[in-house]
């Protein structure tokens, strides 16, 4: 049975909500399929984005030479440089989410203090350099440009080519 609270939205169970990731106030996408099956999916403008991040993705990673990853702030999106079994639509780290909210550039390497893992399960030994910018659109942080190398550190060429694809995809979100 469906519940609404007094503003006649749909109530999610807590269960389900955490299950899914969901937080308060988090956008929703809600479907039917054919057996009348409601379907719940986040909505991500980011995700909107998707043949788009891609081949900004590709393009990067072609310039930087590096693996690059664009994410929302739940999963990777888009992928390319290698990796893309390993990374793409792979939940990211609640360390990486918190980098996002806090709109943090980054530029470290796996033993340093601030180094923040990718992936929930961040057992990658694909990398062992990164470099992250978030994705800032409307004022809201949205996600991140993730540059990641195995033995070459990131300097300031690959800062300003991730800043320019940061600042470029949240104006595309804006309009």
């Amino acid at each position: 049975m469906t519940q609404w609270d007094d503003l006649g939205r749909v109530v999610i169970p807590k269960e389900i909500r955490r299950t899914l990731r969901i937080r308060e106030g988090d956008p929703l996408e809600i479907f039917t399929d054919r057996e009348g099956e409601i379907i719940l999916k986040k909505y991500s403008p980011i995700g909107e984005l998707g043949a788009f991040a891609k081949e900004y993705a590709e393009s990067l990673a072609q310039t930087a030479g590096h693996i690059t990853c664009i994410v929302d702030k739940d999963q990777i999106i888009a992928v390319s440089g290698g990796g893309k079994k390993e990374f793409l639509e792979k939940h990211i780290s609640p360390e990486m989410e918190n980098c996002i909210n806090k709109r943090m550039s980054l530029i470290a390497e796996r033993n340093d203090s601030n180094f923040v893992p990718v992936l929930e399960d961040d057992s990658a030994e694909s990398y062992n350099h990164q470099l992250i910018v978030p994705i800032i659109a409307e004022g809201d942080a949205m996600g991140a440009i993730i540059l990641l190398s195995k033995d070459q550190k990131m300097g300031e060429v690959e800062g300003k080519l991730a800043q320019t694809a940061a600042g470029f995809l949240g104006k595309q979100m804006e309009q």
